[in-house]
């Protein structure tokens, strides 16, 4: 949320509260919350009327999908006036709900929430509360409209060619931004992003700060989500990694960013544990591998602790990349290229992930840069063929440990007379002396490439 906007959200959704007598919540048209109205009732703050919905969405911050379309379900997106959602117990909702649609030009942009009490409030206090959403849905409206301007603006800024084409994508950005073009920044980059659609992105209030963010294309089919992150110091990256936290639980959640539905935890305004919206936002995600002896939790990346050679965390997997801190707007391009090689390195390597900085990631700053022609060596091509996919492992292990046969046998769990016998077999498969400081350097680099 934009600071110029969250003390009137608050204000208004204070306002409703008066008016219906009960504390409400403001969510947007993504069920994720914005503002909670304040009120002065100690039985709506009571745990026995919690139901399982809320207490997820105050444990959690965030609700399902399917809770999301759940209430959906009720005709809230189509809706003018309020609708009253009963309670289901099957469901997991044992208060009814009412939710007014926040909406301005016939475009839903929000949600109002609050429990329903028996009697609950009078259609002359909705009505009254009904016209103070209209003042609501225009700032939502507007901040929206400001919000997909950003969205384009960066994106031509980190898709455009060199030269004048970028001066001016730069340029029109630094407007839109105004004062805060030439603070300190971080890009981030998320990969890949769970959506086909690119402009299925979270909305920036919900990225604790965010100045701008957009979808890009990740490889021939896929999307990654680029969001560029204030900072106050190069040192601290603690908004980098707190806002790659929140959308890597997105990210996780398997076909597209699940948004939460209410209840507490804030997307960028105050947090206020009441709880009466239909769910909640935030959290972070994790990657697991099999397949070998290690999974992200270790400190080894090596090809035989992730089970097929060159795979990564599997379905649903994502990581992400946080480049090296800048003031204003100038090396953007330059950000992005590190922000995107840091996710791949991510990706290629659990022990950097699942978020990674590109000053952590070593050697793969040099590999990423790499095009696919020169990063696939062939003298590696059958060695990394399934068939032989123990014996690429080996060999990874074997160069990680610096060549020191005993540190490496103890690493695979195997004697030493086995290493020695897979090294040969190694050397007659790619034609390279192990014992030759060159023959190594290119293997590794073959080897750590074909995880990008």
């Amino acid at each position: 949320m934009t600071s110029e906007h969250r003390g009137d959200y608050e204000e208004l959704v204070d306002e409703i509260s008066e008016l219906l007598g009960a504390p409400a919540t403001l969510e947007n048209r993504d069920f994720e919350l914005i503002a909670f109205g304040a009120y002065d009732s100690e039985g709506d703050l009571d745990p026995s009327a919690l139901d399982p919905v809320r207490t997820r969405s105050i444990l959690t911050r965030r609700s399902t999908a399917a809770v999301r379309a759940w209430f959906e379900g009720f005709g809230i997106t189509r809706a003018t006036a309020p609708v009253r959602i009963p309670p289901t117990p099957e469901a997991g909702v044992y208060r009814g709900r009412i939710c007014l649609p926040v909406r301005h030009r016939g475009v839903v942009h929000g949600y109002i929430w609050l429990l329903d009490d028996d009697p609950g409030p009078s259609e002359r206090q909705l009505s009254a509360a009904m016209r103070v959403t209209a003042r609501i849905g225009a700032l939502l409206a507007d901040e929206a409209q400001h919000g997909a301007d950003l969205s384009r603006e960066l994106r031509a800024v980190l898709t455009a060619e060199s030269g004048w084409q970028s001066d001016m994508a730069v340029a029109e950005l630094r407007t839109a931004l105004g004062p805060r073009a030439d603070g300190l920044h971080a890009l981030m980059c998320v990969a890949p992003w769970p959506s086909a659609d690119p402009d299925d992105a979270p909305s920036v209030r919900a990225v604790p700060g965010a100045t701008a963010l957009c979808t890009l294309p990740w490889g021939a089919t896929a999307q990654c989500l680029a969001v560029l992150i204030r900072l106050r110091s190069p040192d601290v990256l603690t908004p980098a990694t707190t806002a790659a936290g929140r959308l890597m639980e997105r990210a996780h959640g398997g076909s597209g960013p699940e948004r939460g539905t209410g209840g507490s935890g804030g997307t960028g305004g105050t947090s206020r544990s009441d709880g009466t919206g239909t769910g909640g936002t935030s959290g972070t995600g994790g990657t697991s591998r099999s397949g070998g002896t290690r999974g992200t939790g270790g400190t080894s990346g090596r090809l035989g602790t992730v089970g097929p050679v060159g795979t990564s965390g599997g379905p649903g997997s994502a990581a992400a990349g946080i480049a090296t801190p800048r003031s204003g707007l100038a090396e953007s391009a330059t950000a992005w290229r590190e922000a995107s090689a840091a996710a791949r390195a991510a990706l290629a390597e659990a022990r950097f992930g699942p978020v990674a900085q590109w000053a952590s990631i070593g050697p793969y700053r040099l590999l990423t840069a790499l095009p696919p022609e020169v990063a696939h060596d062939p003298v590696a091509r059958t060695l990394l063929t399934p068939v032989h996919q123990e014996l690429a492992r080996t060999a990874e292990v074997y160069l990680d440990c610096a060549g020191q046969a005993a540190r490496a046998a103890a690493e695979l769990g195997i004697h030493r007379q086995t290493l020695y016998y897979r090294l040969s077999r190694i050397e007659k498969l790619t034609g390279l002396d192990l014992d030759d400081g060159e023959d190594r350097l290119l293997l590794h680099m073959a080897l750590k490439a074909h995880r990008l």
